[in-house]
């Protein structure tokens, strides 16, 4: 009964911004935080641990520690955010309530960036890595398989979702587990040199700039948490709920980088003996594993990166294109929801396609494709900052200056560096995106001579 109260209670609170309640409510605290940790993959230094190690000069462990500090001044901002405009859309709906129209719309859309690409790069590098272990299938079978299980399980409605990524996020804890299990018992039986500080802090090799360089890179593993608050009107107990999720997501998922890159660089301390760097941490799972091991870890950042998290960033990026086209910022039947599973279906079939697309057309071309997959993120966190401080601040006057000032200053200042440290390529086509998504804008104002009515 309190239950069904609440979900009544937030429907209300649609009413207030002028929406209506079509989405189904089913989505717990829990819901989300499995959704927000699916979305940042908890095997995601298997993959770049050698992109990370080497700058760091070791000290992959710290690079990991910073980068979740870096990041948690943008999910206080998010969290803050999420309470005030309990709805769907993300950045796109707190910047277009927090600042205004225009704002919202550009976040949206450079949002949409990060969130277009992010899935077609997943889809890339699993169906590259798969072409090593069946090299009879053409990497374009697995794209278009993985993009397909997905749409299907979207579609099938948000219980669904969350269970499927239960049993992803199951799946990779046991293989987490298997691998602090092997490397536990191969540090005790002698490998690399003992148990030391040196992947948090080595005074030999320290130095700010590689530090730096290394967190610019292991940054970029957190980015997926923000995916949670688009999940907000199908989500029940409250407005505190996802703002919640999302901090829990960032600890979590943050201790788990850090444990996992610091028991790797124990068992290998010296990163310059790593030789490839794509497969660095699988030459390390092998030295304490064996070849089982080394297909295990393989295996799971496959599926991991190809079916968990495309799943939840093709989810992230349906639910904004429903939010944007509500509110007749994009064409209106992306907001079309499925009549059964009450799922925004027809955005959903839109952003497989799109990424099947961009991932044939880039296939070949993986350091491109990844090289822009954050430019949108980084500018809508920017603008997410600014948002909280408009809001709270300058709008309503608020005297908690910690959580709306010096947090989002603060976070606006780390998210810029960031920003300013892309590859030139990412700069480009950010810039081009961004350019576009202006003139789209006035020219679909001044067609239909629509104005926003923000209530």
């Amino acid at each position: 009964m309190a239950s069904t109260k609440n979900v009544n209670d937030q429907s209300t609170d649609l009413h207030q911004f002028g929406y209506e309640q079509e989405l189904s409510r089913k989505l717990t605290c829990k819901d989300l935080i499995i959704y927000g940790l699916i979305a940042m993959v908890p095997v995601a230094p298997f993959g770049i641990y050698g992109s990370v190690v080497v700058p760091a000069r070791g000290m992959v462990a710290m690079a990991y520690l910073v980068g979740m500090v870096a990041m948690l001044f943008t999910a206080i901002s998010y969290s803050q955010m999420s309470q005030a405009f309990p709805i769907s859309g993300s950045v796109y709906a707190y910047a277009q309530r927090g600042i205004g129209p225009v704002t919202g719309f550009i976040s949206g859309w450079m949002i949409m960036l990060d969130y277009i690409f992010i899935p077609a790069l997943l889809y890339v590098l699993s169906a590259n890595s798969l072409k090593g272990l069946l090299p009879g299938i053409s990497p374009v079978v697995w794209l278009v398989l993985f993009c397909a299980i997905n749409t299907l399980v979207n579609i099938r409605g948000v219980e669904f979702t969350a269970q499927a990524n239960k049993l992803f996020i199951i799946i990779q804890l046991i293989t987490l587990a298997i691998f602090f299990a092997c490397g536990i018992w191969g540090l005790y039986h002698g490998a690399g040199e003992g148990v030391t500080l040196k992947p948090f802090y080595n005074p030999a090799t320290f130095s700010p700039t590689a530090i730096l360089s290394a967190v610019s890179i292991a940054v970029l593993s957190f980015l997926g948490f923000d995916g949670v608050s688009t999940m907000a009107e199908e989500t029940k107990g409250g407005n505190k709920v996802v703002g919640k999720a999302i901090l829990w997501t960032l600890f979590l998922i943050g201790l788990l980088f850090v444990s996992q890159t610091y028991l790797a660089a124990l068992i290998h301390p010296n990163y310059k003996t790593l030789g490839n760097l794509n497969t660095a941490f699988y030459k390390i799972a092998y030295q304490v594993g064996g070849q089982p091991l080394l297909v295990l870890t393989t295996v799971i950042t496959i599926l991991a990166l190809g079916v968990a998290s495309a799943l939840v960033m093709q989810a992230a990026l349906s639910r904004v294109l429903y939010s944007m086209a509500r509110d007749k910022n994009m064409p209106a039947i992306f907001a079309t929801i499925h009549p059964k599973y009450k799922t925004p279906y027809v955005s959903t079939l839109l952003v497989a396609g799109v990424s099947i697309v961009i991932g044939i057309l880039f296939m070949n071309n993986s350091t491109t494709l990844s090289s822009v997959v954050n430019c949108g993120a980084l500018f809508s966190f920017c603008v997410l900052h600014l948002a909280v401080i408009n809001h709270y601040i300058l709008r309503n006057h608020s005297q908690d200056y910690l959580r709306h000032l010096l947090v989002p200053v603060i976070g606006f200042i780390i998210v810029f560096a960031v920003l300013g440290n892309l590859h030139p390529v990412a700069k480009v086509l950010g810039t081009g995106w961004f350019v576009i998504g202006i003139v789209y804008y006035f020219i679909m104002r001044k067609v239909s001579g629509h104005s926003i009515n923000l209530k």
